[in-house]
């Protein structure tokens, strides 16, 4: 059953995705990734809306919590999972933890992106 919830959630969350980026991203009319931005950063303000409704303060079933926060704002942005990440390890006490998770994440992420552009065209 939680495999489904996260399905479902995931897939609802993607759909909003789709549907933000494709909307707010031509409103400004310059070479800018609005709607990316803006997904990132209300998702990250809703994981931590979600975590401490859904986690802390109720007894919602796991399948619930797993739909909405696994599922909807995980297809929504895996940048507000990233975020939850880094400020969970801040605040049990892991600071450099969350200072190494957070840099090394985004140097190695766009090292692995350009890596992988440059050898497919390298060979393709």
């Amino acid at each position: 059953m939680q495999w489904l919830a996260i399905a479902l959630g995931g897939a609802l969350g993607s759909l909003l995705r789709f549907a933000a980026v494709g909307y707010l991203t031509p409103l400004l009319g310059i070479r800018f990734p609005l709607g990316t931005f803006i997904v990132n950063i209300v998702g990250s303000f809703l994981i931590g809306v979600a975590y401490v409704l859904l986690v802390e303060k109720t007894t919602l079933s796991a399948e619930w919590r797993l739909f909405f926060i696994t599922g909807v704002l995980g297809g929504f942005t895996t940048f507000s999972a990233f975020s939850l990440e880094i400020l969970q390890l801040w605040q049990t006490g892991y600071v450099l933890n969350a200072l190494i998770y957070a840099s090394s994440s985004v140097i190695v992420g766009l090292l692995m992106a350009f890596s992988g552009m440059a050898l497919t065209q390298k060979f393709f």
